[in-house]
């Protein structure tokens, strides 16, 4: 059994690095297998690109390959943020999105647009960054200064915020009808102008987030049997709630920040996950990164395909794919 936990994983993995490469052969432009290894060892240089287009260089590797690795960096990131926000909150059908960071980054990408800062270098990303840590502190300082410090009161004060921000979002679209396409397409996630510097950021949150997840998985096994259950056996749920909630939240400002909003990701792949490989926090973990790079690998190659040369926005993709299991969750969880 345990050698299994440590195949399958592997094998996964495999999969999914196939995924992408096939991934690269599709688009708008159709480069075939064969061209995709040629110009990938010319880069190294111990290939002859001679016949071989230029614009398929431009195409793979500043536009098409940095978009599908950030597709699977952004989609095992939402996944395993989703197991977070699952466990501290005890509740399967929970989304990370939940506590209102989502829209504070969409706040920040709103008045970046309104004010034409998206031509600029550091475009949508670093305002919808500022905007989202900004949401967090807010949540939190609020929820500390309420006489009841709990995880619930965190939740509601998120939700609250959110609301608020998503009523502000509402006002300045009306205010600005001349941006409302461009603010409505990003909020809906895209990764259409996904630069390698803002893969590198993605990837460097991601790793330094994920850490202190696993370090805590543990600690999250043993308070899905209760906080009053988890304190009388040692563990500080304050602490550990706290602490996953918040890398939870700067992975997802990050994300936001770089894709806009993408939803469903960490609301079904860790109940996908829960119900093939078991409720163990570390397996859960494991498989939701994975589980969730590939549904966003797939989720993105439909959103640059199906409407060809036009691209849909990829949060329209989940959307489609996670309505319907999530009404299914909720239908499921009545019979029971």
């Amino acid at each position: 059994m345990k050698r299994t936990s440590k195949i399958l994983p592997l094998l996964l993995l495999i999969v999914l690095l196939f995924s992408m490469v096939v991934a690269l052969t599709i688009g708008v432009v159709r480069i075939p297998m064969d061209t995709i290894w040629q110009l990938a060892k010319a880069q190294f240089g111990h290939a002859d690109t001679t016949g071989v287009p230029a614009s398929y260089g431009i195409t793979l590797f500043q536009l098409r390959l940095p978009r599908i690795v950030m597709s699977v960096i952004v989609g095992a990131a939402l996944a395993a943020c989703g197991c977070v926000f699952q466990s501290i909150f005890r509740n399967p059908i929970c989304d990370p999105y939940v506590l209102g960071i989502s829209s504070g980054s969409s706040l920040g990408g709103a008045i970046s647009f309104i004010l034409g800062w998206d031509v600029f270098y550091f475009g949508v990303t670093i305002p919808a960054l500022i905007t989202g840590l900004l949401t967090l502190f807010v949540i939190l300082g609020i929820s500390k200064m309420s006489r009841r410090r709990s995880i619930e009161t965190l939740l509601l004060v998120g939700i609250a915020i959110n609301f608020l921000i998503s009523a502000v979002i509402t006002l300045l679209v009306v205010m600005h009808q001349r941006e409302m396409h461009k603010i409505y397409f990003w909020t809906m996630g895209s990764l259409a102008s996904i630069s390698w510097s803002e893969v590198l950021m993605m990837t460097v949150m991601t790793i330094l987030c994920v850490i202190p997840f696993f370090f805590y998985s543990k600690d999250l096994n043993i308070m899905q049997m209760g906080e009053d259950v988890a304190k009388n056996l040692g563990v500080n749920t304050k602490r550990v709630a706290y602490v996953t909630l918040i890398f939870s939240s700067l992975l997802i400002a990050t994300a936001v920040s770089c894709c806009g909003v993408i939803g469903f990701i960490g609301l079904i792949i860790p109940h996908v996950s829960r119900m093939l490989f078991g409720n163990n926090m570390r397996s859960m973990f494991t498989y939701s990164l994975i589980l969730g790079a590939f549904f966003l690998l797939i989720a993105d190659t439909l959103a640059r395909t199906l409407a060809i040369p036009a691209e849909l926005p990829v949060g329209s993709i989940t959307a489609l794919a996670g309505a319907p299991y999530f009404l299914f969750l909720l239908l499921r969880q009545k019979k029971v």
